[in-house]
């Protein structure tokens, strides 16, 4: 049974660790519908999500995360960016076959891994790691550890349900005042979490999930927050690219196609300017600065 796509928080009672819990499959559709990736890319990304869906939620703040991964293989580009509303969108770019059942190494050849953070008020941050991790999970508590963070473990699953693809996921974290007990308690969460199945994940209610894994814990849940995949393109941000192209250029492509046809990489939205459409814009320009 396919569920509706959601994040929940959770909250182990008696113990300074909380939890998440994500299953986000009709987004993750939704990102693919527009792409023919491969089989492993879609996995790659599927996992991406997943993984940005959890770190979003752990920011106290409005704004937006994007996790990416860049490389010199194949796959140059894998990227999912994500706000603290949990609107998804992303994309890979691939130069090269890719053959399925490949390793993230594999795809991504030699490379790393950004997360930036970028809250609608204050510093942008941005944090680098090397893919040194056989999965995207394992990345991103590489990077916790490198940083220096709280100590957070992600799980993330993925699997087939109704001949669909599916994924979801779970993070664990020490709060800030946890004692030496909540850490060793947070081990012994972790090695429970870690039997988590794709399956269980993507098809189980929520409740059903934590009882399973943690029945001897008093677990307290948080409403859920709806997960949806949310593109930010539009005419006014092509508009703004437009104008800040060199005039020869644009001329080139006007003579040349006789219109400008901007599609965006995420969503696959077409956005068609015309040479009468180019000039109404420069001319609002130069009425703007005189």
């Amino acid at each position: 049974m396919a569920k509706h796509d959601q994040l929940h928080r959770f909250i182990f009672a008696g113990h300074s660790v909380r939890g998440e819990v994500v299953s986000a499959s009709e987004t993750f559709h939704q990102i693919l519908e527009n792409h023919d990736y491969p089989q492993a890319v879609k996995k790659l990304l599927g996992e991406l999500l997943v993984a940005t869906s959890l770190l979003t939620a752990t920011l106290k703040f409005d704004g937006d995360i994007t996790v990416q991964i860049q490389g010199d293989g194949p796959v140059k580009l894998a990227v999912i960016n994500g706000n603290n509303q949990q609107q998804m969108r992303g994309v890979a770019r691939i130069d090269g076959p890719v053959v399925e059942g490949s390793s993230l190494k594999q795809m991504m050849g030699n490379g790393y891994m950004v997360i930036t953070i970028t809250p609608t008020k204050g510093e942008r941050y941005q944090g680098v790691v090397a893919l040194d991790g056989d999965t995207v999970a394992d990345c991103i508590d590489n990077y916790f550890r490198q940083s220096e963070q709280l100590p957070t473990r992600l799980f993330i699953r993925s699997c087939d349900v109704d001949g669909q693809p599916a994924v979801g996921g779970m993070l664990l974290q020490v709060l800030p005042a946890a004692d030496d007990e909540s850490h060793e308690m947070f081990d012994h969460l972790v090695q429970l979490t870690a039997t988590i199945k794709g399956e269980e994940l993507c098809t189980l209610d929520v409740q059903e999930i934590l009882h399973r894994l943690y029945h001897e814990e008093d677990v307290t849940l948080y409403d859920p927050q709806s997960i949806e995949f949310r593109c930010t393109c539009s005419r006014e941000r092509c508009e703004s690219t437009l104008i800040s192209l060199p005039d020869e250029d644009v001329n080139q492509i006007l003579q040349e196609d006789g219109k400008i046809d901007i599609e965006c990489e995420f969503c696959g939205s077409h956005y068609i300017f015309l040479e009468s459409d180019v000039k109404g814009l420069k001319r609002d320009i130069n009425q703007q600065l005189h």
